[in-house]
Formats: C-alpha cells, structure tokens, sequence
C-alpha cells in the first residue's frame, strides 16, 4: 500500500543524502555564521572558541564510541545469536517477517541503540534464511528500531544529564533518568512507536513481483567458535575460568551500585554491557574478535564528535 509512495523517497535519498561527515562541516559553518551574526563576534574569536572547546566533550565521545562497541559486542555473543534464530522461526510469512524484524529491532534499540543496530541487522539475515521476504524493506525495517533509541535505556543526552560531573551541570544541574527515560510522557511515545512503526513498514511490502529476493546461503556468517591451541598463550587467551572470574566481578558491581541506590547513566549502561559480553563471549579471545569488528564501526562516531564545534559563544 505504502510501497509506491516509498519509492521517489528511497529514490531521492540514494541520490542526494551524503555522508554524516558532511552533516559536521555544514552544521559546523552554521554555528560559525550564527556566532557572528547574533552574537557579533569576529571570525578570529569564533574560531579562537572553537578551538579551545573542540576536546570539551572528549569523555562522551569515548561514551558513545562505548554505546557501540559494548553493544556490538554482546549482540554478537553466541547467546543472542542463538536466540535470534530461534525467534526468526516464528515468521512463516513475508508480512510476519517484517512486522517480527520491526519490532525486534525496536526492543534492542530501545535497550541500547549499539546493541539494536547490530541485533536488527543479524535478525534480518536470519529472517531471510528462512522466509522469502523482499529483502531492501527487511533490512530497512530492521534498522526502523532506531527510531526509539534517544528515548530509552542508553538516550545519549538524558544520560548525560544524569551522570555527575557532566559538562552542562552547572547550569541545569544532574537531572536523573526518571525525569525522562521513565517519565511518563517519554514511555507513551515509546508505546506508539512500538505500535506504529512495525504496522507502516508492512503497509509498504511491495507485490512479490516487484520483490528483491537474496540467496539463504550467502547470509551464512554464523562465526567460528572453534578453539584451537598452538601455543602456551593460547590457554590464556581462551581461558572460560580467566573470563568468568572478570565478568562476574562486574556483575557483582553492578549489583552492588543498584542496592546502594544508585541510578542510571552512560557509565553504568556502558558497564552493564561490556561485562555481560565478557560472560556470554566465553573467552578472552571469542571477546577481543568481537571487539575487533566493534571498532571498525566506530571510526565515524570517533571522527563526527570530534569535529562537531563547542562554541560558547
């Protein structure tokens, strides 16, 4: 129904939507030009501001790189891996497959948006080698989910807010999670969208005649979780003892900051995640692997926060 009206949409974003790097130049040079036209400063001071506050968010930068990375990592644990597959048998339709991979994706992003990226795209692939579904609208459909991530467990700004010391405190102070995660303003939003979402993506299923199909057997990347013992290092680094005892003490933490009251920010999701990967990856090395592939994801995280302009202008 919605598939015609999709089209010149997918047409015009394929053509002219660049890359976010682009997004940081032109945002970059409005804020330049907003700083001389309303606040009347120079182009030298402007500039002057930018460069003195260009490292001030140097800590978040490292927190949403770390939203990412521990997200992909657990996403990518045997464990979740194992449990995608068993949901992707629930779908037996192309209709059942895009409305699962919807709202799927919409859960995990709402968890944490690293770990919904990474679960829409392996539940994606997993649908597929199971139900003949058009493949472009699944994948889309898989990373639709991202839609909620600002209004749920890793939301970058209301956990920045809510963790001490951060770089607005002084003038709004700590604002903790249940003033916006949990506010009840914030959840009916969430609830829609869980409502909505996953029902416009089915409405846009084309005809199986304008369908694209993808061959199962190409999606085969489930990884090799094989150990293979060459040298005396190589006990260490698939040692299950070694990542357990470090993986519980984290979780031992965090149960610990949550009896004593504590409340959520990107420190302790970040927390949660790395350490539960710790466990259900099993080994250092299954960990590192993942690790590995987080990072090369990350670059564009890394690079756009630090060249987004501080202007205190």
């Amino acid at each position: 129904m919605l598939d015609r009206a999709a089209r010149p949409m997918v047409s015009l974003v394929d053509k002219y939507l660049p890359d976010p790097y682009i997004f940081v130049i032109i945002l970059t040079l409005v804020s330049f030009g907003a700083a001389m036209a309303f606040e009347g400063h120079g182009p030298m001071a402007v500039i002057e501001m930018w460069g003195d506050g260009f490292w001030s968010l140097l800590t978040f930068s490292m927190q949403m790189l770390l939203v990412l990375v521990t997200g992909f990592m657990l996403a990518s644990t045997p464990f979740v891996r194992g449990i995608l597959n068993r949901f992707a048998a629930l779908a037996s339709t192309p209709g059942q497959a895009i409305i699962l991979v919807t709202f799927v994706a919409l859960i995990a992003s709402w968890i944490n948006w690293g770990f919904g990226l990474v679960v829409g795209a392996l539940f994606a692939k997993a649908l597929a080698r199971q139900v003949r579904v058009h493949y472009p609208l699944l994948i889309a459909s898989a990373y639709s989910g991202f839609i909620v991530w600002h209004g749920g467990l890793a939301g970058s700004i209301p956990l920045v807010i809510a963790t001490e010391g951060h770089f607005s405190q002084d003038i709004i102070g700590v604002i903790g999670s249940g003033e916006t995660i949990f506010a009840f303003f914030n959840l009916a939003i969430i609830g829609a969208l869980f409502i909505v979402v996953p029902l416009v993506n089915r409405l846009m299923l084309p005809k199986e005649e304008d369908s694209v199909y993808v061959d199962p057997a190409v999606l085969n990347d489930e990884p090799d979780t094989s150990i293979s013992i060459k040298r005396p290092a190589d006990h260490l680094e698939n040692s299950r003892v070694l990542a357990w005892l470090i993986g519980f003490s984290g979780l031992a933490f965090i149960f610990q900051y949550f009896m004593d009251g504590g409340g959520l920010n990107l420190n302790i999701v970040n927390f949660m995640f790395l350490f539960m990967a710790v466990i259900l990856h099993q080994t250092p090395k299954r960990l590192l692997d993942s690790l590995h592939e987080a990072v090369k994801g990350g670059s564009g995280i890394v690079f756009s926060f630090r060249s987004t302009p501080v202007l205190w202008a």
